[in-house]
């Protein structure tokens, strides 16, 4: 069975062979299992077999990327969106937020005619490499972006994107729907020349730790109208949709589920977010991605990590509609014989 036909099948809630498999190790993880027998020159995706393929556009205002500042420790960057950012050099944090383009309604107005659908905004010559190499392997191929909430942080700084939610929701309504509609018409671009796709692997992070970033209310006064759309072009193309969003997102399930979500990822852990519960209470409903605990992964007794995955395996595979993800990312405290041991556990207690 290829992985195009066994992650399909996985999203129709039927049961192919065996769980399919996909992660997203952080870059400094993937240096670190490099120098510990990861073969150099070897992808990280191939040598586990990871099985889905993300392609994506630039869906921003395309300003020019700066490096304002750097030393042996971090660097200060200008990016695309006109925010600038610190991080560290291996990249391997969420980055200190310096400074935002957008902090008034006519900030925005100025931005907004950059956000106009583009045949530039693809690049085709690397598109069509991935997906014809995608295709030969018979990997489930994603279109992949965001537009709301979450993507909206490289625009305006989190605290003031969050009071403005509130008191100018038709504002931000506003910002969601035209980076919606261009997603829309990109992808529909992408479509007409022949790039044939599998799913859609969407990003919103709405949650963190203890809940929702902002209430459901909200979500249905500035994104609910925007997810519909995009979900609902993919669906008349043939296309299921996954969400990565991040944190306790388990109030937002209903309404993901009403505007036609197929797949919800990445399931924290640390957040209250157990996949056995959500099979339970969604699971002929939605599908789910993810819910391994990394902290599990990282543990130095590994009969822990055993009991994580055999436990929710056996609930989140039945029936289909489950694919394995760890529950964020896997960070560079995993060890390359720990995680070794984790794609061993994966296939094990994944057969059907």
């Amino acid at each position: 069975m290829t992985s195009r036909e066994r992650v399909k099948l996985a999203l129709a809630h039927e049961e192919p062979d065996r769980v399919p498999i996909h992660d997203s190790p952080w870059a400094a993880t993937v240096s670190r299992w490099r120098r510990e027998g990861l073969p150099e020159g070897m992808p990280v995706e191939e040598y586990f077999g990871y099985e889905m393929t993300l392609i994506g556009f630039d869906s921003g205002p395309r300003f020019p990327v700066e490096v304002l500042e750097k030393t042996d420790e971090y660097i200060i960057e200008r990016t695309s969106t006109g925010g600038i950012n610190r991080n560290f050099r291996d990249y391997s944090t969420t980055p200190e937020v310096v400074d935002r383009p957008i902090k008034t309604r006519r900030d925005w107005e100025e931005i907004k005619p950059r956000l106009l659908p583009d045949y530039t905004r693809v690049d085709w010559v690397t598109a069509f490499n991935t997906y014809n190499r995608a295709r030969s392997e018979g990997k489930f191929i994603c279109v992949t972006g965001g537009w709301g909430y979450d993507t909206l942080q490289g625009y305006m700084k989190s605290e003031e994107l969050l009071v403005a939610m509130v008191t100018d929701p038709d504002w931000v309504r506003d910002m969601i729907m035209t980076r919606a509609e261009l997603h829309v018409e990109m992808i529909r671009m992408m479509l007409e020349k022949g790039l044939e796709f599998d799913g859609a692997f969407f990003f919103n992070d709405m949650g963190y730790r203890n809940g929702l970033l902002f209430s459901p209310e909200t979500y249905r006064r500035t994104h609910k109208e925007a997810d519909e759309i995009v979900f609902s072009f993919c669906h008349e193309h043939g296309m299921p949709v996954i969400l990565h969003s991040c944190g306790n997102v388990k109030e937002l399930i209903p309404d993901l589920i009403e505007v036609g979500l197929d797949c919800l990822q990445p399931l924290e852990v640390k957040a209250g977010m157990d996949v056995r519960e959500l099979k339970r209470l969604y699971g002929d409903k939605l599908a789910f991605m993810g819910g391994i605990d990394v902290r599990a992964m990282a543990h130095p007794d590994p009969s822990v990590i055993e009991e994580e995955i055999k436990g929710k395996f056996e609930v989140a595979k039945r029936g289909g509609g489950y694919i394995y993800h760890s529950d964020h990312s896997v960070p560079k405290n995993v060890s390359f014989q720990q995680y070794c041991r984790v794609m061993e556990l994966v296939r094990k207690y994944g057969e059907y």
